[in-house]
């Protein structure tokens, strides 16, 4: 995720809540975080995985034993986790989940740099011809940062499909740029959709209600019988108020319940965002975008 989205749209909130997830009000901060360890314990799908430390970021170069450490903090908890990038050492994340019995989401990283974007789909190619890639995620919000035209994904999306025959293609962005390119959607084998009720200034009580509706609209457009999957939502539980929005623990925690009880009960695939604070995205997103890890920046489980 990299910056604020659309202005939220008028929503009659209060006409659903009943649907918006267990009533956690009465619970106590302690109750409501051992829920949250409860339903982590059982095990989600899946979740964000960079395996940066404290003063590192994108263009570090990231080693084998650094990835097997921070993995090693998640595999207990999830089935699958989505890599943003097949360059600067990421390409080494799917083999070594894999190791561990873990399913990969397969990032590759495109933007404005034509060369390097030869480099990350060069390298997603070999791991997919590996059998370390689940599912090929061709590009992560490019058409939101307007990095790249539709026509010019596309074709890196074939590019990738023809060399990777019988392992899914999809295309990450906010949901609602799969209604603005029909054309894009069209290619996916599988819609990768970035669902953020906090971005949007969707009040922490209303979240999962508008979280549903962004779903149903980007499966509405996929059409029936494409796969949706969330590819990344979350809050933060520390930093600023933004539109309106608190960042908070507590508020971090309900939405992770919700969505998880949603998940179950409606079948859905959610990779949570994400694995561990990082405090290199507070100079894209401001304070807030250090705090939207389950684990702290030392690998500390919050909800406790």
């Amino acid at each position: 995720m990299t910056g604020p989205r659309k202005e939220i749209m008028s929503h009659p909130y209060e006409r659903y809540l009943s649907l918006a997830g267990i009533d956690t009000s009465g619970l106590s901060d302690d109750e409501l975080y051992a829920l949250a360890r409860k339903i982590l314990e059982a095990g989600i799908h899946g979740i964000s995985f960079s395996p940066y430390v404290e003063g590192q970021g994108p263009g570090t170069e990231l080693g084998a034993a650094q990835i097997r450490e921070r993995l090693s903090v998640l595999e207990p908890y999830v089935r699958w986790i989505r890599t943003f990038s097949c360059t600067d050492g990421n390409e080494l994340i799917p083999g070594i989940a894999a190791e561990r019995g873990l399913k990969t989401m397969v990032g590759v990283w495109l933007d404005g740099n034509l060369e390097q974007n030869e480099a990350e789909i060069a390298n997603a190619i070999e791991i997919a011809r590996a059998g370390h890639a689940g599912v090929l995620a061709v590009g992560n919000e490019v058409l939101l940062r307007d990095e790249l035209t539709a026509d010019q994904l596309i074709e890196y999306m074939r590019r990738v499909k023809e060399a990777a025959p019988g392992v899914p293609v999809g295309y990450v962005d906010a949901y609602f740029k799969f209604v603005d390119y029909p054309q894009v959607t069209a290619a996916c084998d599988v819609v990768l959709a970035n669902c953020y009720p906090y971005w949007e200034g969707c009040p922490a009580e209303y979240a999962l209600v508008y979280m549903k509706d962004m779903y149903r609209r980007a499966s509405q457009v996929a059409g029936p019988g494409k796969k949706v999957i969330i590819t990344e939502t979350g809050w933060p539980s520390g930093g600023p108020v933004t539109r309106g929005n608190i960042a908070s623990l507590r508020h971090a925690a309900k939405y992770f319940v919700d969505t998880y009880q949603w998940a179950e009960e409606d079948g859905v695939e959610i990779f949570w965002f994400s694995s561990f604070d990082e405090g290199w995205k507070a100079g894209s997103e401001g304070d807030v975008g250090a705090y939207w890890g389950i684990w702290d920046k030392d690998g500390k489980l919050k909800y406790v």
